[in-house]
């Protein structure tokens, strides 16, 4: 080893310095990580403990011819450094970039802006750009990612106003730059989402701003906005869900009564969830088609996740497959999705419906998979689990809120009380004679303490302070009836307050009806909820590709001009067996060359029986019937022995068939009623020994009733 590997490796890393890239915390792994992390993923420190050599497992320290290195330690620390440097990195994108937080059910991005957003509240519009720049004072990453949240998290319609051209969902147009656009916080997210007494706050990564760790949002934002992410080794996708549901839910919670919930989309649609299993399955989206008195059809809404820019190309992926015939594609979508579609004459506009629901994006299916970061781990949860967390997270929020409204109450009565002693009962006439600042303080304090039984507690040189800072105009003009009445009333608050404490669950249920009644009438359900109908895709393509075949060149597919030898659907499976007894399962070729006689194509089906008879190189003719089992596409598979001809195949497992021998002329008629079905390896039956000019299961031309003898014997010679 040279001196700078020696160096390399002898080096030591601590975990100290592996942290280092943990990201803004740079603390990120021990949180995720198990105890026993320490162990390299392969298991090379449990094999440590196994080999005293330190070297791999049976390898000593040398390259024992395993392809190792020489001096390459299983156990090495820069193994250790790269391997804890990924596993901090992998903690840090789970954590603190693509999952989001089951707290507040927002990713780190889209918290930062919100509380940039609520820095920044005037109730005025502010640039976006102007966001972005304050959401860089926490954020480590560049302001395009800040942007692309933000515009986001604006379309989603709950938390953040947009004034300007922030995109649109259903043409996937991208927003206008920052610094053409304006936002601010919608009244919505003013009044759920922050409460800075609740909020614990961290520093940010720079060390010079304190951020939230999470917002006490009183809202299940999770459910209510979705979100996606890809992590390392994981993912989540939680679909979005109807605002006005999810409070209902809640409700029904606390009060302990069933409940579902179901998605609901801004982009509409219909919806089938019968597999949604509580975010544990998955639902099928299809667009609103309808058709208009033209005869044309019409398009009125895309899927979640598509755009009609990417509709519509499906459709003309779909025409170019011909799994769909029409004359043309207009899009009108402005405000609401318009897509015409003119069919061709003779297109019935039901089959062209189920078509678009086949082949292209006007039907997609969505798997949910939600997974969230939970005391600092990710936890998979369902939508159950998600919605119970979010209605106790709600309890505890306004059992603080109340507890905190209540402090706040019965300070301003301390202090009222305070002004109110200080004034009529003059106390401020004590400190004329006072020779010193804490003379004056002490004849404050023992002149108020007088009263102390009209106090809400005792008194503290704090409100002394504040007794001192009265201004001679307050006093001279204070009026002692309205502040008592001011007193009355913040009692009868702080004992409504107290009354809410005794019942949090209930005074939560009012707290999220009063929410319905004000929010509600601004997100109703967009998606419909119906039982959608299979689409029988073979059904629908049966009659789709017509194969033919051109006996000159050869060829057979959908391509080749020649004769019509069936047609099928595109995702059928053809069977074609040549002359010599090969034969194979394909996909509906477009050209391909089988062969210059081709006795047999059809749809290829497991438990179809078959006749073939094929003729020896000895010139016996035999017959056998058998089913075609199992194959593998692609695959050669012999139906005859080796140099033989397949005089005739048929899938119509016939009872009888007709026989014209050349020389000398005649005609025999063979029962295959006794012919047993074998496996296709098998050597058929002897029919004849005779030369056979023409075969089939119908009476061939030249064939005569009158001359018809005894039917033949398989056994003949």
């Amino acid at each position: 080893m040279s001196g700078k590997q020696s160096e390399l490796f002898a080096d030591p890393v601590t975990d100290g310095d592996a942290g280092a890239t943990g990201g803004a915390d740079g603390g990120g792994i021990d949180e995720l990580r198990h105890d026993d992390s320490h162990a390299s993923p392969d298991g090379a420190h449990a094999a440590e403990s196994g080999n005293g050599s330190g070297g791999p497992a049976g390898g000593g320290s040398g390259d024992g011819g395993n392809g190792t290195p020489p001096g390459w330690r299983e156990d090495g620390h820069l193994r250790r450094l790269i391997d804890d440097n990924f596993i901090q990195y992998a903690s840090y994108v789970i954590r603190d970039r693509a999952i989001p937080n089951l707290a507040d059910g927002l990713k780190p991005v889209q918290r930062r802006i919100l509380h940039s957003l609520h820095e920044c509240d005037d109730g005025k519009f502010t640039k976006v750009a102007n966001i972005v720049g304050h959401t860089m004072q926490y954020h480590p990453h560049g302001d395009a990612s800040i942007t692309e949240a933000l515009v986001n998290l604006t379309n989603k319609g709950y938390l953040i106003q947009g004034q300007g051209n922030f995109g649109n969902l259903f043409t996937g147009d991208p927003a206008a730059a920052s610094r053409y656009i304006e936002c601010r916080l919608t009244e919505m997210a003013r009044s759920e989402l922050f409460s800075d007494e609740l909020t614990r706050f961290v520093p940010n990564y720079d060390g010079r701003k304190k951020e939230p760790v999470a917002l006490p949002a009183k809202l299940p934002l999770l459910l209510m906005m979705g979100a996606d992410g890809i992590a390392v080794g994981l993912s989540t996708r939680v679909l979005p869900h109807n605002f006005v549901e999810l409070l209902r839910a809640q409700i029904a919670i606390l009060e302990k009564r069933p409940f579902e919930v179901l998605p609901d989309f801004l982009q509409g649609g219909r919806m089938d969830a019968a597999e949604y299993d509580r975010g544990r399955g998955r639902v099928r989206l299809r667009a609103r088609i309808k058709e208009n008195d033209r005869g044309v059809l019409a398009i009125h809404s895309v899927p979640y996740g598509t755009t009609t820019d990417s509709l519509i190309a499906s459709i003309e992926a779909a025409v170019r497959k011909k799994k769909l015939s029409i004359k043309s594609i207009d899009d009108f979508t402005a405000e609401g999705v318009e897509i015409q579609i003119a069919l061709k004459s003779g297109q019935k506009a039901a089959t062209a419906i189920q078509a678009l629901y086949a082949f292209t994006q006007c039907e997609v299916t969505l798997a949910s998979r939600i997974v969230v970061i939970h005391k600092n781990r990710p936890v998979e949860m369902s939508v159950d689990e998600v919605l119970r967390h979010n209605t106790r997270q709600l309890v505890t929020t306004l059992r603080r809120e109340l507890e905190c409204e209540r402090r706040k109450r019965i300070d301003e009565i301390h202090n009222k009380t305070l002004v109110q002693i200080f004034v009529e009962e003059r106390i401020y006439k004590g400190i004329e004679e006072c020779k010193s600042y804490a003379d004056v303080q002490k004849a404050v304090l023992d002149g108020i303490n007088r009263y102390r039984d009209r106090l809400q507690r005792d008194v503290n040189l704090k409100d002394v302070e504040m007794l001192l800072g009265v201004k001679i105009k307050r006093i001279s003009r204070h009026d002692m009836e309205k502040n008592r009445k001011e007193i009355r009333d913040l009692a009868e608050h702080v004992e409504k307050v107290a009354r809410e404490l005794e019942d949090v669950p209930g005074y939560a249920v009012r707290y999220l009806k009063s929410r319905v009644r004000k929010y509600g009438a601004d997100h109703p359900r967009r998606t419909e909820v119906v039982s959608l109908d299979a689409i029988e895709v073979r059904e629908l393509t049966a009659n789709e590709l017509t194969l033919s075949y051109d006996a000159e060149k050869g060829y057979l597919g959908h391509a080749v001009s020649g004769e019509e030898r069936m047609t099928c659907s595109s995702l059928d499976r053809v069977l074609v067996v040549r002359s010599d007894g090969v034969f194979k399962v394909t996909a509906p070729p477009e050209k391909v060359f089988v062969d210059r006689n081709l006795p047999y194509c059809g749809i290829a089906e497991r438990e179809r029986v078959f006749v073939v008879v094929y003729r020896e190189e000895d010139g016996l003719t035999y017959v056998k019937r058998f089913a075609l089992g199992g194959t593998i596409l692609n695959r050669e598979y012999r139906c005859a022995p080796a140099r033989s001809e397949v005089l005739f195949v048929s899938d119509a497992d016939p009872k009888t068939v007709y026989v014209l021998h050349r020389k000398p002329k005649s005609q025999k008629s063979f029962s295959l009623r006794k012919v047993q079905i074998r496996g296709v390896k098998t050597r058929g039956t002897l029919m004849t020994s005779k030369n056979v000019a023409a075969i089939d299961c119908e009476k061939p031309e030249g064939w005569s009733d009158r001359r018809s003898g005894r039917p033949g014997s398989l056994m003949d010679m």
